[in-house]
């Protein structure tokens, strides 16, 4: 079993990355550790592949702990990219080409905490600690509160439309 781990390692790590290159979605440009790795795929004799990846992936695995290249699957990106939701961010190439995938353009979440500023606007604090401020003269019939859905998705000029609990659109924009 332990000769079989490079290879799984291995099949981990290229395939993501190839995947990914497909759709132009990462830098043309590798972590040379990890290119290092990829390159043992041309070792023709058995013993030294094995022990070029032996070698590589204990390259990998302590590059990986010093905090020189960081591992994510696809769901931790999305996951990240769900959590910057609302931010003007540069266009990184981190999360992807840039292009977003489905679900992207709007979030659903829950309220934990909403107040009211002394001009009548409203402020909503969601589960995950994202706070949110709206920025019209909306009035809402129903007041937000904890345990109430939201929905919010991408307006113009860099604001968000949110409806809570199911009632009219407000414009939002995110403060946190």
């Amino acid at each position: 079993m332990r000769s079989c781990l490079p290879f799984l390692i291995l099949a981990t790590l290229v395939a993501a990355p190839a995947n990914a290159q497909k759709k132009g979605a990462l830098p043309d440009s590798r972590p040379p550790v990890f290119e290092a790795l990829v390159n043992c795929r041309t070792i023709t004799d058995a013993a030294q592949r094995l022990a070029c990846y032996d070698s590589k992936v204990a390259a990998i695995d302590e590059a990986e702990k010093n905090n020189e290249i960081v591992l994510a699957d696809k769901e931790s990106m999305k996951e990240a990219r769900r959590g910057l939701f609302g931010f003007t961010l540069p266009k990184l190439r981190l999360f992807g080409d840039g292009e977003e995938e489905e679900g992207e353009a709007e979030l659903v979440a829950k309220i934990d905490s909403a107040y009211q500023t002394g001009a009548g606007k409203w402020t909503v604090v969601l589960e995950d600690g994202a706070r949110w401020a709206q920025i019209d003269d909306k009035i809402i019939n129903k007041d937000p509160a904890k345990g109430m859905e939201i929905k919010i998705r991408k307006a113009t000029m860099g604001s968000y439309f949110a409806n809570i609990a199911g009632q009219r659109a407000m414009r939002m924009k995110r403060v946190n």
